[in-house]
């Protein structure tokens, strides 16, 4: 069975062990990026990162984009957003649509 991993500081995933999620608690550095591959390897099917983490991750994270398992999506922290997070889900909902249907300028 395919489980769900939320990878991020402490504060901003926290309340996500709540929900049934499996919750890896890591800053920045050589600790986030052994965790990180740990986590590709195992039987995860959807990888949360915490846009902050993903900046330092981006090399990893992008081995994974043409692939269909494990899905790896940022997500908003408490701190160092940079919105890239919303950027990949409205670049999904153009390729899915064909049109920016949602983030219309």
């Amino acid at each position: 069975m395919y489980r769900v991993a939320v990878l991020g500081d402490k504060e901003s995933i926290y309340g996500f062990a709540a929900l049934g999620l499996d919750v890896f608690f890591t800053a920045e550095g050589d600790d986030a990026e052994a965790i990180f591959k740990k986590l590709t390897q195992s039987d995860y099917a959807v990888i949360y990162v915490t846009e902050h983490l993903a900046q330092s991750l981006e090399e990893e994270i992008a081995k994974f984009a043409y692939k269909a398992s494990p899905a790896i999506i940022q997500i908003p922290g408490v701190w160092g957003n940079t919105g890239k997070g919303m950027l990949n889900v409205k670049k999904s909902v153009e390729k899915a649509v064909g049109s920016d249907i949602i983030f219309n300028d």
